[in-house]
């Protein structure tokens, strides 16, 4: 059975000193340096008493206009959302809808109902207004 060796605070501290100014290469490094025992005893110090962790953190300043003009935008954003997907609902009837209409007027394909046929009205007639 391996001994249970403790460390003091002064040492794990001048360890993860050293690691934070490149003195070894990597936690392993210095645990090999100091022959500590554990895989994670050196990075469970580096994590507890180092710096890395004011690395990781993204500070914001933010103006209170800034925050209400952020709040405004992704309202916007969510109106815009629901707008796509009533929209993308409209298409999908309005396809079932003409496929209806076809299967009712007895035409199988879809885009042969849609072309304009000789003698049928256009639907997009230009209209000159006269003031």
């Amino acid at each position: 059975m391996k001994e249970l060796v403790r460390y003091s605070e002064a040492f794990k501290l001048q360890v993860v000193h050293e690691i934070e100014e490149r003195k070894h290469a990597s936690c392993w490094a210095a645990s090999e340096a100091y022959a500590i025992g554990g895989a994670m005893t050196v990075q469970r110090w580096v994590r507890e008493y180092g710096k890395g962790h004011l690395v990781r953190k993204v500070v914001r300043v933010e103006t209170p206009e800034e925050r209400c003009e952020l709040r405004k935008a992704k309202d916007r954003i969510r109106e815009l959302e629901k707008a796509l997907v009533d929209a993308h609902l409209d298409l999908r009837l309005e396809r079932a809808w003409t496929q209806i209409a076809c299967n009712m007027a007895g035409v199988e394909d879809v885009d042969t109902f849609k072309k304009k046929r000789p003698g049928m009205p256009s639907m997009c007639r230009s209209r000159t207004v006269k003031i």
